[in-house]
């Protein structure tokens, strides 16, 4: 199997170098395209690539070339990595990619140009990196009727908020996920759930059979977290991780990215630094977990060998149709708010005010003892209700005079979620 390589980076290099560690696994690279070719061929692990391969900062040279069989693109974005790997398969090339913008955004209409053409797409890579998720729902799982999805799918935010368990604050925790490579300069498709939520939609298409519009799914930042919100959290026997989660619900898709208090028993609240971790809940199967780094170059690249030797020894992955579904962002659950004020007296009964107006019940209220009277946080727990009822609720309470920052509401996962026990 002749590979064409697009892109020489963090991925391609380790491609490169796991690659070379399984001599006679009838994979060879034959040609890599980058940009800048004289400085990636004195990168260390370009000495692992064979010395016969042509390096080219011309794409055609790839795309168009006899002696590739599959394109490996790992160059990310919708464009013009989109032209590029159409282009590939109208040429009758096998494609694997780790571009979950690209399958999340553009995946069904490239699904049936590989399928017209007779070639395949593989993206095992896109989630989860190293961690079977793709294969395992589409080979594995393809027997069980499932209904839900969810799990941690950004190693970033996973790294950062395990960090700030251990108390340190937000802008502390980012700076040490920059410095390890695991954050880009510019954060905020990982800490504003962007790039969870294209991973959600590539999971709903394959495990759930539905075709949903990223844009659609609703995604809140970790980067209002603050040290205190772990604090209180382990109060009420939970931590804080960023979670994805998308569910059938009356012929649509009830999804959501963001922070939630998750009990300590949750297999969520055990995941530290870069891992990421997948609940399926299938209909007859139940609950199936999958768990492992989903961060840094040599997981991925392990997925993408795994997709390209796949290809090579005709491995045909299960598709099964997925139609277009409506994403319902309102979920019915208890909440955590988390308010930050400037102390004086009747503040707790105005927010409790509002939220008997909206018809929100108040589970719990927790206040520290050590804070400044002039930022004062204090936490209200609600039984359940709607989110769209809290949102109402704390838009109301933001306009207070006595409100110091915006209150932060989360959702709280429950004891008796499947992917809790």
């Amino acid at each position: 199997m002749r590979v064409g390589l697009l892109g020489f980076g963090t991925v391609g290099s380790s491609f490169a170098e796991v690659l070379a560690a399984q001599p006679g696994s009838g994979v060879r690279i034959t040609r890599i395209f980058n940009r800048g070719v004289g400085r990636k061929r004195s990168h260390e692990k370009a000495r692992l690539v064979p010395a016969e391969a042509v390096w080219t900062e011309h794409v055609e040279e790839v795309l168009e070339a006899a002696d590739v069989d599959v394109v490996v693109e790992l160059l990310g974005g919708l464009d013009p990595a989109e032209r590029w790997l159409q282009a590939a398969l109208l040429a009758g090339r096998h494609v694997v990619t780790a571009n979950k913008q690209l399958i999340a955004y553009r995946g069904a209409a490239l699904f049936a140009l590989a399928a017209e053409k007779g070639v395949q797409l593989l993206y095992g890579a896109a989630v989860a990196g190293g961690v079977p998720v793709i294969p395992g729902v589409a080979q594995g799982l393809s027997g069980d009727r499932l209904t839900r999805i969810s799990g941690i799918l950004n190693g970033t935010c996973n790294f950062i908020l395990s960090s700030m368990e251990s108390g340190a604050e937000y802008q502390g925790a980012l700076g040490r996920a920059q410095a390890a490579g695991y954050a880009e300069a510019d954060p905020s498709a990982d800490v504003d759930g962007f790039d969870a939520r294209a991973k959600l939609c590539i999971l709903a298409r394959l495990a759930l059979h539905a075709e949903i519009d990223p844009e659609e799914i609703p995604a809140q930042t970790i980067a209002t977290i603050s040290a205190v919100d772990f604090s209180y959290a382990q109060e009420l026997g939970c931590t804080l991780r960023q979670v994805s989660r998308a569910e059938l619900v009356d012929g649509m898709v009830s999804a959501g990215v963001g922070p939630m208090l998750v009990p300590r028993s949750s297999p969520f609240a055990w995941s530290q630094g870069t891992r990421n971790m997948v609940v399926t809940s299938g209909l007859f199967g139940g609950d199936v977990v999958f768990s492992g780094h989903g961060a840094g170059g040599h997981p991925t690249a392990v997925a993408v060998l795994s997709d390209v030797r796949a290809i090579a020894e005709n491995s045909v992955q299960v598709r099964l149709p997925a139609h277009r579904m409506k994403v319902v962002g309102d979920v019915l659950a208890p909440h955590y708010l988390r308010f930050v004020v400037a102390d004086e007296p009747g503040i707790v009964a105005a927010i409790a005010a509002v939220l008997a107006r909206h018809q929100v019940n108040i589970d719990s209220l927790l206040q520290h003892r050590g804070h400044p009277a002039a930022r004062l946080p204090f936490v209200i727990t609600t039984e359940p209700c709607l989110s769209s009822t809290v949102t109402r609720a704390i838009a109301e309470m933001a306009q207070m005079a006595f409100m110091v920052q915006p209150p932060l509401c989360l959702q709280m996962l429950v004891a008796d979620d499947p992917e809790t026990v």
